[in-house]
């Protein structure tokens, strides 16, 4: 997938504009955290002052940009790179440059619905242990976890067979970003252990 960002910057020149005689754009922009492009454009180039000059002047500017994508898009595979670019000298005074980003190779993250017919069913063995939660190994569970963060109570959920993401969104009256925050979501099936946040006021 590919998105178009656009760019405008009107550039006020301390002299007067006639012509432009040459203009480039070069950028540094770049993927700098999993959904932040950040970096600079550089305009350079030369102009006459006057329709009469013989002399043409140089002019650089360096224009930063950030943007941040969506975080429902995975960005690993993200090509950043300029799509189109084009100038208008207003009054003799104002560069006004527009700019267009593109961003190609964006990919919606897989939004997973836990279907009650795809859990697995475990033996009779397995699903005694889970209704009496046996052998469940909490100890690494929460060893990664920020102290400060607002939750600080957590409970763990043993995926049963009439789970849903659904019911066990309601059962602890959380939103499915709050429990992925914590788990991944993809692929659960029975006997999984999930990490569920209890929100202190």
């Amino acid at each position: 997938m590919k998105k178009i960002v656009p760019f405008k910057k009107d550039i006020d020149f301390n002299n007067n504009i006639f012509e432009i005689n040459s203009i480039s754009l070069e950028h540094t922009l770049a993927l700098k955290e999993d959904n932040l492009v950040s970096g600079e454009f550089i305009i350079s180039g030369t102009y006459k002052m006057t329709e009469a000059s013989l002399n043409v002047d140089s002019f650089e500017y360096k224009l930063p940009f950030d943007i941040s994508i969506d975080k429902k898009y995975n960005t690993n595979n993200v090509i950043v790179d300029i799509n189109d670019f084009y100038y208008e000298v207003i009054n003799n005074e104002i560069l006004s440059i527009n700019i267009e980003v593109s961003l190609d190779n964006l990919e919606e993250k897989e939004i997973v619905v836990l279907p009650e017919e795809k859990i697995e069913i475990l033996d009779e063995r397995e699903e005694a242990d889970i209704e009496n939660n046996q052998n469940i190994d909490t100890k690494n569970l929460f060893d990664s976890f920020d102290e400060n963060e607002r939750y600080s109570v957590y409970k763990v959920h043993v995926v049963t067979e009439n789970d849903t993401i659904d019911s066990i969104l309601q059962k602890y009256e959380i939103n499915k970003e709050e429990l992925e925050a914590y788990n991944d979501l993809n692929d659960l099936k029975i006997g999984d252990k999930l990490i569920v946040p209890n929100y202190e006021n």
